[in-house]
């Protein structure tokens, strides 16, 4: 039997989990110290616990935490990794910038394992849809292309370690900078009294991005804490472009302070215009 490590079993993780067990694989997580929600989570997936040297006997190790554990996680994994007999593939999952992938795939060199650097976009996976995509880099995909048998649409993508995370930031880049745009020009509008008016005329002249926002705006609510790290990645990885990094400074400063108390208020207001747009989401 196909044998996959998942780190960590949050929404995303468990999801795939969920996927690759109903087709037939078994899934290891690793739980130690992790909440009452995240050992249900996974119980409900069907993934096994197992600890560190147990994830060893997986052919392949998915990592995919928040992009600020993303380094963290593979420093915690190299002493056991080192001393495996029989290593997984290292597939590195996280939306981090390319400089990034790149120091985790040098920690993970020494150990001998092999090493993917992977990039996963759409939302996770639920029974009857196909998505999301796994797109992979390396010097070869091959072993990461065995969980289309497991109901994951994989793609192989040119480019070496760091192409599938360059293909990340972008699309994320213009996917999260987008909503952020919005929030900010949603609530400078409301400031201004002109909340209705804006949502009338988007209705009218740009129906797909009324649309967007009716679900957009409620779903990126309780994702902003984690946002925040993933704004700081693309910011790296816009480089030398410093008007670049400025724009998504911004979305940064804004998604944090979305998630936290003082920003309670707006939260509220952008709910608000989603359900006047016609948001069924929960906020």
């Amino acid at each position: 039997m196909t044998t996959i490590a998942i780190v960590a079993a949050g929404a995303m993780g468990s999801a795939i989990a969920g996927r690759l067990t109903e087709h037939g694989a078994r899934v290891l997580t690793n739980l130690e110290g992790r909440s009452d929600a995240t050992r249900a989570r996974a119980a409900a997936a069907g993934m096994i616990e197992a600890d560190h040297a147990g994830l060893m006997r997986a052919d392949l190790l998915l990592a995919i935490v928040p992009p600020a554990d993303a380094e963290a996680l593979a420093r915690r994994l190299l002493p056991t990794l080192l001393a495996a007999e029989r290593k997984p593939v290292y597939v590195d999952c996280n939306a981090v910038d390319v400089e990034t992938v790149r120091r985790i795939a040098g920690l993970v060199a020494p150990t001998g394992a092999a090493f993917l650097d992977a990039a996963i976009i759409g939302l996770p996976p639920k029974s009857g849809q196909r998505g999301p995509r796994l797109h992979v880099a390396g010097e070869s995909a091959e072993p990461a292309l065995t969980l289309r048998a497991f109901g994951l649409d994989v793609r192989a993508i040119d480019g070496g370690i760091g192409a599938a995370s360059a293909l990340k930031m972008s699309y994320a880049g213009i996917n999260k900078g987008l909503t952020a745009l919005a929030a900010l020009m949603v609530l400078a509008a409301e400031r201004a009294g002109a909340g209705e008016a804006l949502r009338a005329e988007l209705a009218e002249n740009e129906p797909h991005l009324y649309a967007r926002f009716a679900w957009g705006l409620p779903d990126m609510l309780p994702k902003a804490q984690r946002w925040v790290a993933e704004m700081g990645e693309i910011g790296a990885f816009l480089g030398e472009d410093a008007a670049g990094r400025q724009v998504f400074a911004g979305a940064a400063a804004l998604y944090e302070r979305l998630a936290s108390e003082a920003g309670a208020d707006d939260a509220a207001r952008l709910r608000a215009f989603a359900e006047a747009c016609g948001s069924s989401q929960p906020g």
